[in-house]
C-alpha cells in the first residue's frame, strides 16, 4: 500500500490478493493517528528476520507473534478512533482482543512475503485485507466487519483462515438468539455516537448475520478437544448473553508441556497474557458456553 499524504487526503493503493487495486482518492486519517508503537513494530520486526519467523508455518509464526506481544496493556476501543473517517489502523501501546488476534496474524502474513525492510504501511496493507468486508475499507465505518461470526466467514470465503470448528469436536447450532448488540446500543461507540444515521444500515447487515447458521463447540467438550486444536489457531468465544454470539477472541499456544493455553488481551489481568488451559479459563467464567476454531492459512 503507497500512502502518500496531501493535507488529509491520500491516494491509497492497495496490492490485494496478488494484483493491484486502486481505489482512487479517499480521505484516510494520518499515520500519527492510525499507526501508535512504531518503535515497538520495528522491535518485533528485527526479531521476526533476525531469528527467520517467515520459514515457519503460519499457525506457528502466528503464534510467534502472539508471544512477542505478552505483556502489552490492554485498552478497549482501540479500533475507535475518529469521530468520521474509518482508517486501518494499529495500535502497539495498547490492544484489545480484536486487535490483539488481527495485528499477530497481520504481522505473520506480512513476513511471508520477503523484502528489504518492512514498513508500518505494509502492515496495515495486512490489516485492511483481513479487517474490511472483501478486504477493502473505503473510509466507512460499515466497511469494517464488527462481529467476530461476520469476520470468520468473510475471511474463510477469500482464503485467509479456515474453520475447523467440526474438525476439532461435536458442534451444536447457536439458534434463538438476535446478533444486534451494536444498533440497540449505539452510544457505546464512538462513529454510531457521532454518526447515529449509519444505525439503520448497521442492523441490515446484523439481521442478515442472524440468517447465517453458527455452529460452536460447547464449553463441556473442549476439553476432549483440545489435542486437536493448533498453535496459532483463533478461538472465538461463544457467549451465553443475549444480542451478540462472541464475546471475547484470543488464540491457542501449546506449551513444551503439551498443554493447549488461551493467549489473548485479558480485561483482568489488564494486558496480553498467557492464561490457563482452554477448557479451564471458559470453565471459570459462567457466561462462556463454548468456542469456534479457525487457523490461518499462508497468505
Amino acid at each position: 500500500m503507497t500512502l502518500m499524504l496531501n493535507r488529509r487526503r491520500f491516494i491509497h493503493l492497495s496490492l490485494l490478493s496478488g494484483g493491484a487495486n486502486l481505489l482512487g482518492a479517499a480521505e484516510f486519517l494520518p499515520h500519527n493517528v492510525t499507526f501508535i508503537g512504531v518503535e515497538k513494530f520495528q522491535q518485533i520486526v528485527a526479531r521476526a528476520v533476525a531469528e527467520n519467523w517467515a520459514a515457519l508455518p503460519i499457525g506457528t509464526r502466528v503464534a510467534q507473534f502472539g508471544q512477542a506481544l505478552r505483556g502489552t496493556k490492554y485498552v478497549g476501543w482501540t479500533l475507535e478512533i475518529d469521530d468520521r473517517i474509518e482508517s486501518p489502523s494499529a495500535n502497539f501501546n495498547g490492544l484489545d482482543c480484536w486487535t490483539f488476534f488481527e495485528i499477530a496474524l497481520g504481522l505473520a502474513r506480512m513476513v511471508a512475503k520477503k523484502q528489504r525492510a518492512y514498513e508500518p504501511s505494509d502492515l496495515l496493507r495486512q490489516i485492511e485485507w483481513t479487517r474490511y468486508r472483501g478486504g477493502v475499507c473505503r473510509c466507512h465505518y460499515l466497511d469494517r466487519i464488527h462481529y467476530l461470526d461476520e469476520w470468520f466467514a468473510d475471511n474463510a470465503a477469500r482464503g485467509n483462515i479456515r474453520n475447523v470448528t467440526r474438525d476439532v469436536g461435536p458442534v451444536v447450532r447457536l439458534t434463538g438468539r438476535g446478533n444486534d448488540e451494536m444498533s440497540l446500543n449505539p452510544k457505546l461507540y464512538r462513529y454510531l455516537r457521532a454518526n447515529p444515521v449509519l444505525v439503520p444500515a448497521l442492523r441490515q447487515i446484523e439481521a442478515r448475520l442472524e440468517q447465517v447458521p453458527f455452529d460452536f463447540i460447547p464449553k463441556q467438550q473442549v476439553a476432549a478437544c483440545e489435542p486437536r486444536i493448533q498453535s496459532g489457531d483463533i478461538i472465538g468465544i461463544v457467549t451465553n448473553r443475549a444480542h451478540v454470539y462472541c464475546s471475547h477472541v484470543g488464540m491457542a499456544l501449546r506449551g513444551s508441556d503439551g498443554v493447549c493455553r488461551f493467549m489473548h488481551a485479558s480485561v483482568t489481568h489488564k494486558k496480553v497474557v498467557l492464561d490457563q488451559a482452554l477448557h479451564e479459563y471458559l470453565n471459570a467464567i459462567k457466561s462462556h458456553a463454548g468456542i469456534v476454531v479457525v487457523r490461518p492459512r499462508e497468505a
